[in-house]
């Protein structure tokens, strides 16, 4: 046998049984914008959920559903290798996202679900411009601050910086960074408001180019605040959760044009740093 031939079959019995070293690490994600909404019944039934959580690698999940029924089974699931973390969702129907913020039931809504002593946050929320300045929503906020809760606030800035003014001790989870709020005015933000605010990215504009390629701005932005973002997919609607395995498989291929370790805490890092310990199994 020629003695290229003899080098190759060589080469590639070595090879056998060894680990690709250009093999990429598949990351483990927590799902930072998750609801499992049940107005009037799931998309999927709770096996199938976790199914899908199970092949992207989904090892937790900031929980919320309208109504609240849908965390309650998320977290009484007990499911092995996820992670729950539960927020109080201020929504019995869809339609209480244009009226929440006047409505004291809400506010009762919120106590009564607090009592189920497991919940870490309220939210997701919607609120825009003045409408967050009402008394209802100022009581929300010193609510959450007084029992350590963070906030999950779906929101302009100027909404946004009224959260902040009802109490400077509010710790808020800005869903979707504000979507199209300039990258250079987000960093400002960020620097503002230091252990107070972070940012999470479903339905975020601009991060990456159509062919899935960082942009500079996000490049940077993500470098700089690597510890001060959460990724979420936001299924909202049904689409979402058909389109579940495409939005995380967007996600990596961008992760994987970070370094590793920026990476890994854009992933999981960050939530087991806001939320954990992570709770064992």
């Amino acid at each position: 046998m020629p003695f290229r031939k003899i080098l190759m079959a060589a080469l590639a019995a070595a090879a056998i049984g060894q680990p690709n070293a250009g093999a990429q690490e598949r990351l483990e994600i927590f799902d930072a914008h998750l609801h499992y909404n049940q107005e009037p019944a799931p998309f999927y039934s709770l096996d199938q959920v976790l199914e899908v959580f199970r092949r992207n690698a989904i090892t937790g999940i900031l929980a919320t559903s309208r109504p609240n029924k849908g965390t309650h089974q998320l977290v009484e699931a007990k499911a092995p290798g996820l992670w729950v973390v539960p927020f109080i969702r201020p929504y019995r129907t869809r339609s209480d996202i244009q009226t929440w913020f006047n409505d004291p039931a809400i506010f009762e809504l919120i106590r009564n679900e607090y009592q189920r002593g497991y919940y870490r946050g309220i939210g997701e929320f919607h609120i825009y411009g003045k409408a967050a300045a009402s008394d209802w929503v100022k009581k929300m906020v010193d609510f959450a601050v007084e029992r350590n809760l963070y906030l999950h606030a779906h929101c302009d800035e100027e909404a946004l910086l009224i959260l902040f003014g009802h109490n400077p001790k509010a710790r808020i989870i800005w869903a979707h960074t504000g979507f199209t709020v300039a990258p250079a005015r987000v960093a400002e933000l960020l620097d503002q408001h230091k252990d107070a605010l972070w940012g999470e990215l479903s339905y975020r504009s601009g991060i990456t180019d159509n062919g899935g390629t960082l942009s500079a701005e996000w490049r940077d932005l993500l470098g700089r605040y690597s510890d001060r973002f959460l990724l979420g997919s936001d299924t909202w609607i049904n689409e979402r959760w058909f389109g579940y395995d495409t939005i995380f498989k967007e996600y990596r291929g961008w992760l994987a044009q970070l370094p590793a370790e920026q990476a890994r805490r854009l992933a999981h890092g960050n939530a087991v740093r806001l939320f954990g310990p992570r709770p064992p199994g």
